[in-house]
């Protein structure tokens, strides 16, 4: 094993064991909630914009492996503090990364660009080795994305 898979096995237990923005806010923050049928995991995604339109905080929550929560919890940091628009430019950005495993194609090393854009989330790129794991890492991501539609709508 390479020294930076090495590096990205910790990364993930680090978030695993110490996942940040972890709990509830109280309304009038939004509420979602994420489940994977397939294996049972569970993300909540508590989500309050600030005055100035950015996610002022958020708060996750729910049950799972440690893929989907450590997942949840680089989702969180890196998104806090990011205008909904932001917040979603990375989401595709990091489903761009786990599409890899779904086309075939071969995981390249990260660029400078794509670890200074990902943060902690290039950790996951090896997810893409087992594309079950897939639906764990991206589960946060898809309950992020159901909060800020929420937030957009009003509800």
């Amino acid at each position: 094993m390479s020294d930076l898979e090495d590096l990205y096995r910790e990364i993930i237990l680090d978030h695993y064991r110490s996942p940040r923005n972890s709990g509830e806010l109280e309304p009038p923050a939004h509420k979602a909630e994420g489940f994977n049928p397939l294996c049972g995991d569970e993300i909540v995604v508590y989500l309050l914009l600030g005055d100035d339109g950015t996610i002022s905080d958020i708060k996750i929550g729910g049950q799972g492996c440690s893929i989907s929560q450590s997942s949840a919890s680089m989702m969180s940091a890196a998104v806090k503090g990011k205008t909904p628009e932001q917040a979603r430019e990375l989401m595709t950005s990091f489903k761009g990364l786990m599409s890899i495993a779904e086309k075939g194609e071969e995981l390249a090393e990260p660029t400078p660009a794509e670890i200074r854009e990902l943060g902690d989330l290039a950790a996951l790129r090896g997810v893409v080795k087992f594309p079950t794991r897939i639906k764990c890492a991206t589960l946060g991501w898809n309950t992020l994305d159901e909060a800020l539609t929420a937030v957009a709508e009003g509800t």
